[in-house]
């Protein structure tokens, strides 16, 4: 039977602020390596699965962000989901089960959060195939996490009876997070596991299972679905039609109710990276604990967590704290209390400060923008353009634009002219001009933009011509 991974990537992970934010959540980040964002090690991880090419399910504002990683790690035709409104993962999944049945009648979907870490790739990679073979005989599979110590974080799943022949077991009951003194009996009774929130299931098993127990879920995804357009890579899902469906787990809206709900144990080096003490857990630590991440210097301290992303950081004396620095932000936490970070993100939020949900660097789909200095009338941001990327036509009706190159071409049009700049060469545009910028280059173009003016917002901007259908 047909294997198809299904990703859901549309968390805002608020607890590993001030590195996870609204506009680039922590499944976006590389946050476990240099080299891949936890998505696309998710991505990787799953072709260790299956053949076959992810559906990813995400918000519509990180659309861009989901195509350019996937492209990187050599994905250029997935189907790509876009959620108008996070409703839980029992309408996204439902949304993926809808789209797997237009690829193939009936398949088995293996479902995958996008920001866990695992540190044994081999094992899961063996360990999950069981839950296939599961998947494939009827049972609705769930993937249970072997605990190695009491966290009151995670949901458990209580282990019944062995099925024959395999390395499942029937479901006996699921448990919402647990208190210390519980989660310390659970983990000592062995019957118990940390309920990963990964699954594998026919879709059309899903799909008959959903209408015995949310039948409103059904029938409103379906309805969305079918009203889905095309945009380029994209599956735009209506607002109007999907904001009208429940918002439900898929544990709620399903696995507790199913006869034919199954658990399989894993042993895989899991965290679903919850907060900064999960990180400080996985991490290569110290001879005193520490866990050390860019430019530190620590002295007399341990069982810290420090991690600097723009400048020196230095600390003295400091136990069983989290530092982390951003160019925006810094933010001190006890290790122990770091879940308690959301809090502070809901106050930001609630303050309508941007660094609730934007960093410094801007991520856009023709690459990024940096704003490195401002005040009364001036803003100074830097520039990336990617090979091939190309910026809006648009124009201001308050700013004028000095462009600068630093490396790389840039094809400016500038009212009716069209004309290279190249390194160490600027440009000129004035208030009320049409104008566009584009990399016809090979490698990155890198400017510095120098704009004055009486309002400098990013909502002056009068767009006519959009690559990338944002008109």
């Amino acid at each position: 039977m047909r294997v198809i991974p299904v990703i859901l990537a549309g968390g805002v992970g608020t607890r590993l602020w001030p590195l996870s934010r609204k506009s680039k959540p922590k499944q976006f980040l590389k946050l476990t390596n240099d080299k891949f964002s936890m998505f696309q090690e998710t991505v990787l991880r799953a072709q260790g699965l299956s053949n076959n090419l992810p559906i990813i399910v995400c918000a519509d504002e990180h659309r861009f962000i989901v195509a350019e990683q996937l492209r990187e790690v050599g994905i250029d035709s997935a189907q790509i989901i876009l959620e108008p409104i996070g409703k839980n993962t029992a309408p996204a999944i439902t949304l993926a089960a809808l789209a797997a049945t237009d690829q193939c009648k009936n398949s088995i979907l293996i479902v995958l959060a996008a920001d866990h870490f695992v540190s044994d790739q081999h094992a899961f990679i063996s360990q999950v195939a069981k839950g296939l073979d599961l998947a494939e005989q009827g049972y609705m599979v769930t993937f249970g996490v072997l605990p190695d110590y009491a966290e009151v974080g995670y949901g458990y799943i209580k282990s019944g009876a062995p099925i024959s022949g395999s390395a499942g077991f029937l479901v006996d009951s699921f448990v919402e997070k647990p208190t210390l003194a519980l989660a310390e009996e659970y983990v000592l009774s062995k019957k118990y596991l940390w309920n990963s929130g990964m699954f594998a299931f026919q879709s059309d098993l899903y799909l008959r299972e959903l209408q015995k127990f949310e039948p409103v879920i059904l029938a409103t995804c379906q309805d969305a679905f079918n009203a889905s357009q095309i945009d380029m890579d994209f599956i735009r899902i209506p607002g109007d039609i999907f904001e009208q469906s429940p918002s439900q787990s898929i544990d709620y809206a399903v696995m507790e109710h199913t006869q034919n709900a199954a658990v399989v144990p894993l042993s895989v080096g899991w965290s679903d990276l919850g907060a900064w003490e999960a990180l400080w857990k996985i991490a290569e630590q110290d001879e005193n604990n520490n866990v050390l991440i860019g430019d530190v210097c620590v002295e007399d301290s341990q069982g810290v967590y420090v991690k600097a992303d723009s400048r020196l950081v230095a600390v003295v004396g400091l136990r069983d704290l989290v530092v982390v620095e951003t160019k925006d932000a810094v933010l001190i936490s006890e290790r122990t209390q770091s879940q308690k970070v959301k809090t502070v993100v809901e106050r930001l939020r609630e303050q309508g400060r941007d660094e609730f949900s934007a960093h410094k660097q801007v991520y856009r789909p023709w690459g990024t923008y940096e704003s490195i200095d401002e005040g009364e009338r001036y803003q100074v941001k830097r520039i990336t353009v990617q090979p091939g990327g190309k910026l809006s036509v648009q124009m201001h009706h308050h700013r004028a634009e000095h462009w600068i190159v630093v490396s790389g071409v840039a094809r400016v049009t500038n009212g009716d002219e069209t004309y290279l700049v190249t390194e160490n060469e600027s440009t000129y545009i004035p208030i009320g001009q049409i104008h566009a910028l584009e990399n016809p280059g090979v490698i990155p173009l890198e400017l510095i933009e120098v704009q004055s003016g009486a309002y400098l917002g990013e909502d002056d901007i009068v767009r006519f011509e959009d690559r990338y259908g944002r008109i």
